[in-house]
């Protein structure tokens, strides 16, 4: 049986929800993986780092997040003095990189990737910005190295998008994709359906934790585009930043427009597409009325769904159903098993 050592950048929601996930599975990857873990170095933005190559105790780490407390009791050598010292000492096997995304640049994760990569470790992450930013550079580094750098969570949570098309999908082109992405907007306009204004559904989502103290990343479309860029530079093969995608939030639509469109059996959705054109491709993300026929007009609330085209297959749709941090640490778990078991 192998036995696997593990280190956790990033401890936030994702990171704790990966971490009682790796506790209830722990038979489970024992018995139909022949993988046994342990976790040597966890660290937080907001309550410290902890460092033990023989292991440190996730449910402990878990109970002081809870109560407020620093991880730095828990830590048996030197506290890593930031999180390149933590890569350097942690003597891990996989790396977690779970840190807040940076949409201008992808630092300091890709950094941290780069590292982590260049010291023999498999990388899994669910930051958006080494995908979109660095996605060859990483990616070929990996494959020199013999390791993998694996990403599903960075889109839709722990749906299969990723690994679908470098699994089950050889040979296919993808011609182009449309959906909706982005949980946050999509309940706000949900919520601006059922009588909200556009200011309490904000609140509403901030309230139960989707929406940041400024959510101007969701509403402005931020977050859609690079989750654009991020398809289109893996699946279409054509790196694209951010910044190229058309751009268009729902902030200026207003509670009346919204529910005019059901009134009249529509809806506003926040829609992301892009179509390839030659050797080039055009994104978008802009707030469009969908017509019941459509298969964007069900998406509820914090679902999410893309449909596929491709030359060989037609369209091809996936979707989720209000999806948490644990779908976003189930997507981390399955890429730490298909990176280890081959």
């Amino acid at each position: 049986m192998a036995h696997y050592r593990l280190a956790l950048l990033g401890f936030g929601n994702v990171g704790q929800a990966l971490a009682r996930l790796l506790l209830q599975k722990r038979a489970e990857l024992a018995e139909r993986y022949d993988l046994t873990y342990s976790v040597t170095a966890i660290a937080t933005g907001r309550h410290g780092s902890a460092l033990d190559p023989d292991g440190l105790d996730l449910e402990a780490a878990l109970r002081l997040l809870e109560s407020g407390e620093n991880l730095e009791n828990l830590s048996r050598e030197l506290v890593p003095s930031d999180n390149f010292d933590l890569i350097r000492r942690c003597q891990a096997q996989v790396l977690f990189e779970n840190t807040p995304v940076d949409h201008t640049s992808g630092q300091p994760a890709v950094e941290h990737i780069r590292q982590a990569l260049l010291a023999g470790m498999e990388v899994v992450t669910a930051n958006k910005g080494p995908v979109v930013h660095a996605y060859q550079e990483l990616s070929e580094l990996a494959r020199e190295k013999g390791l993998h750098f694996l990403f599903e969570s960075t889109v839709m949570d722990g749906a299969p998008i990723f690994s679908l098309f470098r699994e089950c999908l050889p040979a296919a082109q993808l011609k182009g994709f449309r959906g909706v992405l982005n949980s946050t907007s999509n309940l706000i306009l949900t919520r601006m359906e059922n009588g909200g204004s556009f200011e309490e559904a904000v609140r509403h989502a901030q309230a139960i934790g989707i929406a940041e103290t400024d959510p101007a990343g969701d509403v402005d479309g931020w977050d859609a585009a690079i989750k654009v860029a991020a398809l289109v530079t893996v699946l279409m093969g054509i790196p694209l930043k951010p910044g190229q995608v058309e751009r268009e939030g729902i902030r200026a639509l207003t509670a009346e427009q919204v529910r005019a469109a059901r009134a009249e059996g529509k809806r506003w959705k926040l829609v992301c597409s892009a179509r390839r054109k030659g050797e080039t491709v055009r994104a978008r993300v802009r707030p469009e009325i969908v017509a019941s026929s459509s298969t964007l007009y069900n998406v509820e609330g914090t679902s999410s769904l893309v449909e596929f085209e491709t030359d060989v297959l037609g369209c091809l749709s996936i979707g989720e159903t209000n999806p948490g941090a644990e779908t976003t640490a189930y997507g981390l778990l399955a890429d730490l098993i298909n990176a280890l078991r081959k």
